[in-house]
Formats: structure tokens, C-alpha cells, sequence
């Protein structure tokens, strides 16, 4: 008589183990299917198109037939007097979101989170989150409404009250980059409060009292006690952001540039549309596009590293 071996058996043990936790949360699985379909199809699935960076490509002969050019893309791109217009124009967007778009959102969370009348307080979340909803077609429309040199209600009260001629708001290079950023605010802004909110509704209320016993004001308790409480929820906030650091957006930016205003609106993403859907050249705008999704990269492994340094959780 044969005897079994002791880690065989150790191992077919810990298999219909593992079976048997997956068929207890076999519907948690099948919940979680389209998650990973999307994902593999839509996200992981088009990665192996990168190779066309890299490639002379060329419709009629395909992706894997067409000539290989190796970095020549990338070398025409860096020399280009374009790659450091775009770099300044898609990094000052880029910081202007980080600093000022980003600390609003935690300071208008923290607003609403001192707000004691729940009615009001629901009201004003409601105003503040209806903006998110509208399309960046509609955001641009009202813009052009409010701003137009031809009927535009900011230029039609400048005239009124004697303070100059119209201002060309849609075509000033000056003040391109400031409607951007004030775009934005009025449509992300309530919106990216939820986490936030979330984060701040977790902090135990017994911190408050025993801070409101020793004498502390509001601004006290925000600072010590509020502020330190959701700082791990901040930094990931902050380093997933840094992945999309160079990623604007492309409707927003596509829909204010004109031909007045591109020197200071022209960013990566409709530079890709430009020379990549229009003008044909795809290997090219796919290295522009992988530069620029590696830059996130770097950004990211970056901030989490600095993260860990510092004693925070960071994201892994």
C-alpha cells in the first residue's frame, strides 16, 4: 500500500479550500465580472497599440507590418520649437490646478462640514454639485454668453458704466488661462467635495468636545484635530491627481482655443488631436500621448515614494 504524500495532501487541502471561499462569495465574483471586463478590454486590452509609437505606421500595410522607427518620434517631437510651448502651456494649467483647484475643494469640504443647519447645509451641496452635471459644451456656451464682445453681459455692463470699450475676454491671451481655471472651480469644485465629506464625517466628535472643554475655537479645531484626521484621504487624493497631472482634459481646452489665444491654450491633448486626427500623422501623436501618460507615471511612483518617506500610507 502506497503512502500519500503529507504536502500533496497539504496542497489539495488548501485548494478545495480556496474553492470553497469562492463559491461562498461566488456573487461578490460575478458583481465584480464587468469591473474587470472593462478594464481588460477598454484599459489593458489598447496598451499593445503603444507599439505604434515606435512605428512608421502606415493603415494600409497594419500595426505589425508597418516600418520600425524606434525613438524617432520622440526625437522629432523634443526638437520641435512646439514641445516647449506645449510643456509650459499644459504645466502652468497642470500647477494652477494643483494649487489653487485642489486646496478649494478641501476648504469649501470643510465649509459645508461646519455648517450646522442640515437643511441648509443640503441646499447648498445641491448648488454647489449642480454644475458637475452640465456638459463642457454647455460650460463653454454660457461662457461665450457671458463674455461675448457682441452682447456679452460682462461687456455690455462694462459699456454701461462708462469703465471702456469691450474687453476680448474669448480671444485675450491674458486671460485665457484665469477663465480656465475659474471653469473649473464653478464646475468641479462641489463636486470633488465628496470625499472629502466622506473622510470628515468619520472623525470621532469626541476629539471636538474634549478640544471645546480646554478652551480651543473653531480655527483650532480645523487645524488640529479636523485637518490631521483626513491628511492620509488628502495625500492620496493628491498623488492620484499627480497622475493626471498633464491630463487637462480635452473638451474644456478644445472648446476655448482659437487661432488668437492657441500660444497660450495649446496643450498635449489637443496637439494630439491635431496632428494625430487631422492631420494623419498617428505614430507620432502616439508618442506624444506616451510621453505624456509616462510623465504621470513618474509622477505618481514619485509622490508615493516621497509619501512613505514622510510616514504616510500612500497608495501601495
Amino acid at each position: 500500500m502506497t503512502k500519500t504524500d503529507p504536502s500533496k495532501q497539504i496542497e489539495v487541502s488548501r485548494t478545495k479550500e480556496k474553492f470553497k471561499k469562492i463559491m461562498q462569495y461566488r456573487w461578490l465574483y460575478i458583481f465584480m465580472l464587468p469591473g474587470l471586463l472593462f478594464f481588460l478590454i477598454f484599459r489593458y486590452g489598447p496598451m499593445w497599440g503603444l507599439i505604434m509609437a515606435f512605428k512608421d505606421y502606415r493603415p494600409h500595410l497594419g500595426l505589425m507590418a508597418s516600418e520600425w522607427v524606434g525613438f524617432a518620434h520622440f526625437e522629432r517631437f523634443f526638437s520641435l520649437p512646439d514641445f516647449w510651448m506645449l510643456f509650459r502651456n499644459t504645466l502652468l494649467l497642470a500647477l494652477y490646478d494643483l494649487v489653487i483647484f485642489f486646496p478649494l475643494t478641501i476648504i469649501l469640504a470643510l465649509m459645508l462640514n461646519e455648517i450646522t443647519r442640515e437643511w441648509f447645509k443640503r441646499s447648498v451641496q445641491t448648488i454647489v454639485y449642480v454644475p458637475y452635471f452640465l456638459s463642457w459644451v454647455v460650460i463653454v456656451g454660457i461662457t461665450h454668453i457671458l463674455l461675448s464682445t457682441e452682447g456679452g453681459l460682462v461687456n455690455e455692463i462694462i459699456r454701461q458704466t462708462g469703465e471702456g470699450g469691450a474687453v476680448h475676454f474669448l480671444t485675450s491671451t491674458d486671460w485665457f488661462r484665469p477663465l480656465i481655471v475659474l471653469q473649473m472651480i464653478w464646475k468641479d469644485a462641489g463636486w470633488g467635495t465628496i470625499i472629502f465629506l466622506a473622510a470628515l464625517a468619520g472623525v470621532n466628535p469626541a476629539l471636538y468636545e474634549a478640544a471645546k472643554i480646554d478652551g480651543a475655537s473653531r480655527l483650532r479645531m480645523i487645524w488640529h484635530i479636523t485637518l490631521p484626521s483626513i491628511r492620509n484621504i488628502i495625500v492620496i487624493l493628491l498623488i492620484l491627481r499627480l497622475g493626471n497631472f498633464l491630463d487637462l482634459g480635452f473638451e474644456q481646452i478644445f472648446l476655448m482655443v482659437n487661432s488668437l489665444n492657441r500660444e497660450v491654450g495649446e496643450v498635449f491633448d489637443t496637439y494630439v488631436y491635431r496632428v494625430g486626427l487631422l492631420q494623419g500623422q498617428f505614430s507620432y501623436s502616439a508618442a506624444v500621448g506616451l510621453f505624456k501618460s509616462a510623465v504621470g507615471l513618474v509622477l505618481v511612483l514619485g509622490a508615493n515614494w516621497i509619501a512613505k518617506k514622510f510616514g504616510e500610507e500612500g497608495l501601495y
